[in-house]
């Protein structure tokens, strides 16, 4: 008998099993409590350390910073809580915050956790992959660990299948949204996309206000709506004072506000974002200097 063609078929179903996504995984979910969604891999990666600004030092987001905070104790403590969307101003510290308070809920007598013994994890997912949102939450159902899932700068230039993922997801489908599992995402729009955008689909629809009402209906589904303004002056210099503090930086407060001030026209602007750069600068100049 003529193995060859036999031989040849293993050989094709062999590449093909390569060639296919491997079945989704929980492998390593309790060795760590931050992790990177890998959809072409069907695992979570840890990651050993978060890169994070304590919640505490975050000036200026008092309100939304208290919110927060509260939601996600609940959500640690098994009690119901909310998909929540950060919204507004660049370097305002929306993502700052969704990784400060999920440093400060994991905390164990004011201290972090053991390696995979936090009560929340925080699973980071790119925008580019939220179709594959159901697979992940298929997959996390199964845990007994309670999940954060965090989507950073998420924005739809337009309609498409990963937009319908999102919204069932937060719909909670059929199935519901899994118990363990709140989703959290930052954005600089309101309403997730352009204005343009919208304005375009009423201007087309058959039905213009139920075509308005499709396009930002997408973020009524988020329980927490918080806002993140424009950073005033005094603001600006509070964030500033802060982290000098924090580091304990030999400078006076006139000369730190002068050049933090200067610091802020050359980047044409203030923010969070632009203060912890003036001191990330500052800190290294003044020990260069000793």
């Amino acid at each position: 008998m003529d193995t060859a063609p036999l031989s040849v078929l293993e050989r094709i179903a062999s590449a093909l099993e390569r060639l296919s996504p491997p079945p989704p995984s929980l492998d390593g979910v309790d060795q760590a409590d931050a992790f990177v969604w890998l959809p072409e891999r069907g695992r979570l990666l840890p990651v050993a350390h978060v890169a994070h600004v304590p919640a505490g030092l975050l000036q200026g987001v008092d309100s939304q910073r208290q919110t927060l905070m509260d939601n996600t104790e609940h959500f640690a403590r098994g009690l119901p809580a909310n998909n929540a969307m950060l919204w507004g101003s660049r370097g305002m510290g929306k993502s700052s915050l969704v990784k400060g308070a999920h440093a400060l809920v994991n905390q164990v007598d004011g201290k972090p956790c053991a390696p995979g013994q936090g009560r929340v994890a925080l699973v980071e997912i790119q925008r580019e992959d939220l179709a594959t949102l159901p697979d992940l939450l298929a997959m996390l159902r199964e845990s007994p660990r309670r999940f954060i899932i965090f989507c950073d700068d998420l924005s739809f230039e337009k309609e498409d299948r990963d937009y319908k993922a999102l919204k069932s997801v937060l719909d909670g489908g059929i199935a519901g949204r899994p118990e363990n599992v709140l989703f959290y995402a930052t954005s600089n729009r309101r309403h997730l996309m352009p204005r343009e955008m919208i304005e375009n689909e009423r201007a087309s629809a058959i039905n213009p206000s139920e075509a308005t009402e499709e396009k930002v209906s997408l973020s009524d589904r988020f329980g927490l709506w918080l806002g993140f303004h424009a950073c005033p002056q005094d603001v600006f210099l509070d964030m500033v004072r802060t982290y000098a503090r924090e580091r304990a930086l030999p400078i006076s407060d006139e000369d730190l506000t002068a050049r933090a001030n200067a610091w802020a026209i050359t980047r044409g602007g203030r923010s969070g974002r632009v203060a912890f750069q003036f001191i990330e600068d500052l800190t290294a100049e003044l020990a260069s200097s000793r």
